[in-house]
């Protein structure tokens, strides 16, 4: 209980979201997903007894007896009772409680259970759970219809910055200031850059930003950055099959070398295994991304909508599930650099790619990106919306953004383009609106 109470210092926008889903009259069973460690349980178990008269856990992992509830006819009232003789203390009334199924992976029926759950209508379920998107041959049915659906990621800049004690008014302002194109007084802005270089040395685990609050020490941070990336490991080695176990370990460990080492981000399989291919490797890639454990950027023939239409099969780049991971992948001294600022050549490039990768993918956003070989041009990052393609070139200074200008200008149809850059915001003659790094979660 107490680590759950200090988890409840970190505000997380997944808590609105919950709000959002209880109060709708049309609301079904619901699925949190997300990678390890980003704070699934303890969002939910805070929705819970703020919102609810009632809320029970019932975690798998820890009480693998809990499954028996689920044996034999899954009717509500079945269940309830089930739950009630576990359970004695608790009423489990109708709209009063909130059942959570924690590490429902664990019980494939628990999974099952849900489409039941849904078509009483009687109660509600929150079902979450590391990892559910691996289990290929699950024997029991998959409630399609009957569930619906939140992500959780680690925290973004934004709800580090209320973390640091900075309000919601100041985050507001500056999204304001992002949405009018106004530049951020210089005072402010040179504050922002120094708190964002911290959230980049420290990304967004919840674990290692409230040991780092509770510390200022980055050693502390960066034992608990460690610990995660065993525990992923460890992950790997438990749920993964035998014959994925050390090719997704490979893959995995090799994010940094293939982001930070080299020019082109591409992910190679050569760079994994010498003489590696995708014949041995790619299912190993899509164990990874079906576990949370990482995302895909894919390589696109054409800046036009919808971008799905023009991936380049088997030509990806990959970026781990939040930075903190990446930075656990290198030793002490990255952190460092990145506080000092001191980073430079393909490594800096490289991270801040990244950074704005984590940005992009906590907003909810499909990656793709534009590299062509023949003139050289790429893009960064292309995201779309409502019909529209968005390109996206990250600068890890302020060099010039020739790749958008040239797409700008090539009658390609889009009208609206970001450079973000070590910069304040600007826009350019050209079209291309520039935003510091900081401001990457407002695209």
């Amino acid at each position: 209980m107490e680590i759950f109470e200090r988890f409840l210092m970190l505000e997380r926008k997944i808590q609105e979201q919950l709000r959002v889903w209880k109060e709708r009259d049309d609301r079904k069973s619901l699925v949190v997903t997300g990678a390890r460690q980003v704070g699934k349980t303890h969002a939910v178990e805070r929705f819970g007894k703020e919102c609810y008269q009632e809320s029970i856990t019932i975690n798998f992992k820890e009480t693998p007896s809990a499954a028996a509830i689920f044996q034999g006819d899954l009717t509500v009232d079945g269940m309830v009772q089930a739950i009630r003789f576990r359970l004695p203390d608790h009423e489990i009334a109708p709209e009063r409680t909130l059942l959570f199924f924690d590490e429902i992976q664990e019980c494939p029926e628990a999974i099952t259970s849900l489409k039941f759950w849904t078509a009483d209508g009687r109660y509600d379920v929150i079902a979450s759970g590391s990892l559910l998107g691996i289990d290929y041959n699950r024997p029991s049915s998959y409630p399609v219809g009957y569930v619906d659906y939140l992500t959780l990621r680690g925290l973004d800049f934004e709800e580090f910055l209320w973390a640091q004690g900075l309000g919601k008014d100041l985050t507001s302002s500056i999204h304001q200031m992002f949405d009018a194109r106004v530049q951020v007084p210089t005072a402010i802005h040179d504050q922002l850059m120094e708190h964002y270089r911290t959230f980049c040395a420290l990304g967004g685990m919840p674990e290692v930003i409230q040991k780092y609050e509770e510390s200022k020490d980055f050693r502390v941070a960066d034992r608990v950055q460690r610990a995660l990336l065993q525990d992923y490991l460890y992950d790997i080695a438990h749920y993964a099959s035998a014959s994925e176990k050390i090719k997704a370990e490979k893959c995995f460990l090799s994010i940094a070398g293939q982001l930070l080492g080299k020019e082109n981000h591409k992910f190679q399989y050569k760079t994994v295994e010498r003489g590696g291919k995708a014949a041995k490797y790619y299912s190993s890639i899509d164990w990874l991304t079906r576990a949370d454990m990482a995302s895909m950027s894919t390589n696109v023939t054409s800046a036009s909508y919808d971008l799905t239409d023009y991936e380049v099969e088997n030509n990806f780049r990959l970026y781990c599930t939040d930075v903190s991971l990446l930075i656990a992948m290198r030793d002490f001294a990255l952190k460092t650099a990145i506080v000092e600022g001191t980073l430079s050549g393909n490594i800096k490039g490289g991270l801040y790619e990244s950074f704005v990768a984590d940005a992009l993918l906590k907003s909810g956003h499909t990656l793709h990106f534009y590299r062509n070989e023949s003139n050289k041009r790429e893009i960064d990052f292309l995201i779309q919306d409502c019909g529209y393609v968005v390109p996206i070139e990250v600068k890890a200074g302020r060099a010039a953004a020739n790749s958008l200008k040239s797409v700008m200008r090539n009658g390609t149809g889009i009208e609206l383009a970001y450079k973000v850059a070590d910069a304040n915001v600007g826009v350019g003659e050209d079209g291309v609106v520039t935003v510091p790094h900081y401001m990457a979660m407002y695209l």
